[in-house]
């Protein structure tokens, strides 16, 4: 009624397969490249947040995520140089620097990484939203 199976299976393969034929991540290095990629991704906002509205802390605050990113990947970080953004993006701009700011601080602490945790709290403050009245 039913045909043999001739091959042998999938699962059965995989399960003899040892685990050191593939690389694998720790869990501190897959929180390395996470921490990492979310400060790459405040960087090049706090950028374009720099080319609409200079100023020293902003100036500040690209240095010491520059520097949080060479001390995580052992390089330093490229930076394009960002086109001028409209100012009615400016808001918007915030709130995602605001919430990658917040999503490095729970990797930060996940990893115990205090200097980088402290530098996503205070990003988190300096670009929280504040209502109008």
């Amino acid at each position: 009624m039913y045909e043999p199976i001739r091959t042998k299976s999938v699962h059965s393969t995989v399960a003899r397969t040892p685990a050191s034929d593939f690389p694998h991540r720790s869990r501190e290095e897959e929180l390395d490249i996470q921490l990492a990629g979310h400060l790459a991704a405040l960087l090049a906002v706090t950028d374009e947040l720099r080319a609409l509205e200079p100023s020293a802390e902003l100036d500040v605050a690209a240095e010491r995520l520059a520097g949080q990113l060479t001390r995580l990947r052992g390089a330093s970080p490229s930076r394009a140089p960002s086109a001028a953004a409209s100012t009615s993006r400016l808001d918007a701009l915030h709130q995602r620097a605001h919430a990658l700011a917040g999503r490095a601080l729970v990797v930060a602490a996940s990893r115990a990484d205090t200097a980088a945790a402290i530098l996503s709290a205070e990003r988190m403050d300096a670009h929280a939203v504040t209502p109008v009245a």
